[in-house]
């Protein structure tokens, strides 16, 4: 599914126009990415948890080269899925 078809399922879902159902989607986007952006996690009961995480710093070697080299620390996005969400994958 693709942001136009998931546009489309939440303007039929929820009885609002396709417009108005892609203003609503691109805000809750906004405020999740923002949130996270600040170290604040965003839980949705039923759905899962989006926060921050840091990789650390750790060695690694260029794959041309075969040269060992530093890889930098860095700040990532993660999704942890709820129980129910991976229960309703699983089928169960």
């Amino acid at each position: 599914m693709n942001k136009s078809e998931l546009v489309d399922t939440i303007a039929l879902e929820a009885q609002i126009t396709k417009a108005a159902a892609s203003r609503a989607l691109d805000a809750a986007l906004a405020a999740i990415q923002n949130s996270v952006a600040n170290n604040e996690p965003v839980r949705l009961v039923g759905f899962g948890t989006f926060e921050r995480s840091l990789r650390k710093e750790r060695s690694g070697r260029n794959p041309k080269t075969n040269e060992t080299m530093q890889i930098p620390a860095n700040q990532f996005p993660k999704f942890k899925a709820s129980a129910v969400f991976k229960a309703k994958v699983a089928g169960k």
